[in-house]
């Protein structure tokens, strides 16, 4: 397997978790109604899977190495916009944090900043990911031998060794039978905005 291969598995997980931000955007927009504990496990799972896991091992091993090829002026300025949209993806998950921060002390306003912050992540990371599948992953691994992406790999799980992707994937999948249940019986009570 490619290193590329690996961060395209995981990119799989992540779509799954932007999708459940998606519906639950519009279940709140429908119902009126917050689910403080979704936000708040979706916020965990972004911050420990997407950005710690995922964007720690594309910044801190694969990045990395990358910047010390001699890549195309346009590779080279793709890892950076890249590189800054991490940052920005952290931003709007803090962003959710706070929204529902302010929601949970009795600010009904913020349901609106809950959902523009939503609505903000589930637009940029389907973007985001397609701009590292089919734009930057390839054309970045002709600069690496076959020994350099045997390390990476090697690297690649080190990382893993210190993180849960089982915990992630169940994340996802509790949240997933939660959002089906939630569509058949709606909102909970005292959960109104």
């Amino acid at each position: 397997m490619l290193p590329i291969g690996q961060l395209m598995i995981e990119h799989r997980l992540i779509e799954r978790m932007i999708s459940l931000m998606k519906d639950e955007m519009d279940w709140i927009g429908e119902t009126h109604a917050v689910d403080p504990v979704f936000l708040e496990t979706a916020v965990y799972f972004m911050r420990q899977y997407t950005d710690i896991c995922h964007h720690g091992k594309e910044e801190d091993i694969y990045f990395s190495a990358l910047e010390k090829k001699p890549i195309t002026p346009e590779l080279r300025k793709t890892l950076e916009d890249l590189i800054e949209e991490h940052a920005f993806a952290r931003r709007t998950v803090d962003e959710i944090e706070a929204a529902k921060n302010s929601f949970v002390k009795g600010d009904k306003e913020a349901v609106a900043q809950i959902i523009a912050a939503l609505n903000i992540i589930t637009i940029f990371y389907p973007q985001h990911i397609d701009k590292e599948d089919h734009h930057f992953f390839y054309p970045s691994m002709e600069y690496f031998s076959k020994e350099e992406k045997d390390q990476m790999l090697r690297e690649f799980s080190a990382f893993d060794t210190r993180l849960y992707h089982d915990e992630h994937k169940r994340i996802v999948e509790e949240l997933e039978r939660r959002k089906a249940e939630q569509k058949k019986s709606g909102p909970p009570s005292g959960a109104r905005a």
